[in-house]
């Protein structure tokens, strides 16, 4: 341990704080959390610490979250800059258009990676470890799922009985890793597994060995009797890949599968933020009532 991770653990136990990251920041960061996920992880213990203040190391769209699953909590964000442009992919117009045209059958299935405001229009927040058990769960027979088209195409297959009505969207870092990159780390590596975020696009998918969330790639890897797996998503996820599985090898499919957005939280930014003792994220009361209510009944439908 380092003396900035040094001081950061003696800071958090000042200002009885909590640090929860995503498992794309950087890896020093990750070494020192009390809690390590993907977004439906952290979204879940956000709402059962018992800290006043979460510092809530990943982008803007995750600290919204955990304040609005807790709202009488301090929420920081080491540096609010950092967003997530997939976020912004939807707009509450076409939300509304979408509702015009089709009523009570349709349900607007918001996954999470994206804005408090357009969770405060949609019915219910996915993400990509819960989204096929929420759809499923759904009476409505029309999903509108934003803002992500690539994990809804990726839904849409596993629910037939559905109709799908997809938003222009995607991860950029997920969205720009091609066949011909998977196929690359193949004709280099013939005997790995393939395991693949439900972001990519369908000609990468379907390459897969195994499809899943950030914490279901690091879990499948773990259980495997392989020896050698590509990873198709961002390569913080290395770090407990490697932690847990210290016998095995990793191989990315491109040196880009990188956000940057994620990399901007650093160390000195968490103790900054700690010291200076900032307000923390803030938002109107009816506002939050509307924007928890689709990650309320996600966590009901998830459980």
């Amino acid at each position: 341990m380092n003396e900035k991770q040094a001081q950061i653990l003696r800071l958090k136990q000042e200002k009885n704080a909590v640090i929860m990251a995503h498992y794309y920041v950087e890896d020093d960061i990750q070494e020192i959390a009390d809690y390590v996920g993907d977004s439906y992880y952290l979204s879940e213990m956000a709402t059962k610490v018992t800290e006043q203040t979460i510092v809530l190391c990943g982008v803007s769209f995750m600290g919204e979250s955990a304040k609005l699953l807790n709202p009488e909590k301090k929420v920081l964000l080491p540096e609010p800059e950092a967003d997530c442009p997939m976020a912004h992919m939807a707009t509450v117009q076409r939300i509304e258009e979408i509702r015009d045209i089709y009523k009570d059958n349709v349900a607007v299935v918001c996954y999470v990676n994206s804005t408090a405001e357009l969770k405060a229009h949609s019915d219910v927040c996915v993400t990509s470890s819960n989204a096929l058990k929420v759809v499923k769960a759904l009476p409505n027979p029309v999903i509108y799922f934003i803002p992500d088209e690539h994990l809804g195409t990726y839904i849409s297959r596993q629910v037939p009985e559905k109709k799908f009505i997809f938003n222009d969207g995607g991860c950029p870092i997920h969205t720009m890793i091609t066949k011909e990159d998977v196929q690359s780390a193949l004709d280099k590596h013939p005997g790995a597994k393939v395991l693949v975020h439900p972001e990519c696009r369908e000609e990468v998918t379907a390459l897969a060995d195994y499809i899943g969330s950030t914490s279901g790639i690091i879990d499948y890897a773990t259980a495997s009797q392989a020896q050698e797996f590509i990873i198709v998503t961002e390569l913080g996820v290395m770090y407990e890949l490697k932690r847990r599985n210290p016998g095995k090898a990793f191989y990315p499919t491109a040196a880009y599968q990188i956000c940057e957005d994620m990399k901007k939280v650093t160390l000195d930014k968490i103790i900054s933020v700690l010291e200076q003792d900032r307000e923390g994220l803030q938002m109107e009361a009816d506002f939050m009532d509307k924007a928890h209510a689709p990650l309320k009944r996600m966590l009901e439908l998830s459980r």
